[in-house]
Parts: structure tokens; C-alpha cells; sequence
């Protein structure tokens, strides 16, 4: 028997335990490691097609409570998912050091103010 789909309060856990592992997996890496370490670098994609696909089944009442480009994620997913040839180590390194943080600060807000 095929489990019931996860609920939104999952999907956010979902979304965090995918952000805590591209953390641990890239903890003291440099770009240029990260480029070279394929294990991590397809480990880190797998999980951005977790939190965009997680992301897409969270109730929009939700996600519209507050101020962040969530089509931004969905898109990302669906680049690494559809254009996989053209995805580029470089953007989500950035991605990961630049944006991950204020994205991680977001989604423990959800949890809190909308789960706790």
C-alpha cells in the first residue's frame, strides 16, 4: 500500500532536513572542491529537487503569509530536473552560500509561526 502524501508541516521538516544536509555535505568545502566532488555536488542537487518538489505541495496559503520569491525555487528544481545539462556548479555554490541562509531563515519561520 502507497503511504499517504506528506502534509505541509512535513514538507517544511521535508525542506529543512534537505537545507541541514547540503550544509553537511559541503561543510569546509571550497568552490573548487565542490566543482571536483561529484558525490557532493549531485548529492546538493538531489536535494534542491527535494525542497523545490516539496515547495510545490505546500498549501499556497501558507507560502503567500510571506514575502519570498517562492518561483524562484520551483524554478530551480525544474532547471536541475529538466535542463540538467546546463546547470552550472558555480550558480549553486552561490546558491548555497549566498541564498541558502536567508532561505533557511524563512522556512524555520513557517514552522514556528505556522506548525508550532
Amino acid at each position: 500500500m502507497k503511504p499517504e502524501k506528506p502534509i505541509s508541516r512535513e514538507r517544511i521538516e521535508h525542506i529543512l532536513y534537505s537545507i541541514l544536509n547540503i550544509q553537511s555535505f559541503t561543510k569546509g568545502y571550497s568552490l573548487e572542491e565542490f566543482e571536483h566532488d561529484l558525490k557532493v555536488y549531485y548529492a546538493c542537487l538531489y536535494q534542491f529537487a527535494v525542497i523545490g518538489e516539496a515547495i510545490m505541495n505546500i498549501d499556497n496559503e501558507i507560502l503567500k503569509k510571506y514575502d519570498y520569491p517562492w518561483y524562484k525555487v520551483k524554478s530551480f528544481r525544474n532547471f536541475i530536473m529538466h535542463e540538467y545539462h546546463a546547470v552550472d556548479a558555480r550558480v549553486v555554490w552561490d546558491t548555497i552560500i549566498l541564498i541558502l541562509p536567508g532561505f533557511t531563515d524563512i522556512v524555520e519561520q513557517i514552522l514556528e509561526r505556522e506548525f508550532k
